[in-house]
């Protein structure tokens, strides 16, 4: 098995279980992956989704890069790998749920691609990041790309693609490739992850599809963002929210 699905309470984590091979992406697991965040999406007692790795050191080094030179030549396994590499990052940009990426080691290439598509981003203070086309005379997609300049802005983003270089933490941070630095980067991840699941659900989700649409390209409210602000006041969790405030008491969401 090489990637999992587990859950606690209302934390799920989305395992890279790949050791031997720096826990490398293969065609497969691509194609796997937007199944199980499928899953974590449609479980009602999940809150939160952690990307992490089983192993403790490891994050993701990427695509499994002999099994680009063993297929690469064939064009339908290039649109295949293509599209479901794409699918995974689109799983994890536009879940539902609030996503943490749990950074414990390096995390290059494809698996920065997973990396910077989820919400946030918590990494030990050895891990070392980087995106590498240009160490492999490969391009990424404009989705791949859009992703890092919605993330870093253009000039980071082109710097991060032009050298291939791969930054220290404390670099990441500095130039929001990661949101934190920690010891212990899943324990800190799923600190936060009780934190936010402890907070009004239609609210943290509102406010991620909201943010979604803005970098998708809209400025201005519509009929579905408007509805999501009114009918809000008419939901549980206002309610229980207003009563908990007036009581002076933490709400039970």
């Amino acid at each position: 098995m090489t990637l999992r699905l587990e859950r606690d309470g209302p934390i799920a984590r989305l395992l890279i279980d790949r050791p031997a091979r720096r826990n490398a992406m293969t065609q497969a697991m691509w194609e796997d992956a937007p199944r199980l965040i499928g899953q974590a999406m449609a479980d009602e007692a999940v809150r939160v989704l952690i990307l992490a790795s089983a192993t403790p050191g490891l994050f993701c080094a990427g695509a499994d890069i002999g099994e680009f030179a063993r297929c690469a030549a064939d064009p339908d396994w290039r649109i295949a790998n293509q599209a479901a590499i794409r699918s995974t990052q689109y799983a994890l940009s536009h879940a539902d749920k609030p996503v943490i990426a749990a950074i414990d080691g390096d995390c290059v290439g494809g698996g920065c691609g997973m990396a910077i598509a989820c919400d946030l981003r918590v990494a030990a203070p050895a891990a070392r990041l980087g995106i590498t086309p240009a160490k492999l005379g490969i391009v990424y997609s404009l989705f791949d790309t859009k992703l890092l300049v919605d993330l870093v802005g253009p000039a980071r983003a082109k710097r991060i693609l032009f050298t291939g270089a791969l930054h220290e933490a404390q670099t990441a941070l500095a130039i929001g490739l990661i949101d934190e630095i920690a010891p212990d980067p899943l324990a800190a991840a799923e600190t936060l992850a009780r934190a936010i699941a402890a907070n009004a659900q239609h609210s943290v989700r509102s406010a991620k599809a909201i943010i979604r649409r803005i970098l998708d390209g809209q400025a201005d409210d519509d009929d579905a963002t408007l509805t999501l602000f009114r009918d809000a006041f008419t939901l549980p969790d206002f309610t229980e929210g207003a009563a908990a405030f007036r009581e002076k008491r933490r709400p039970d969401f």
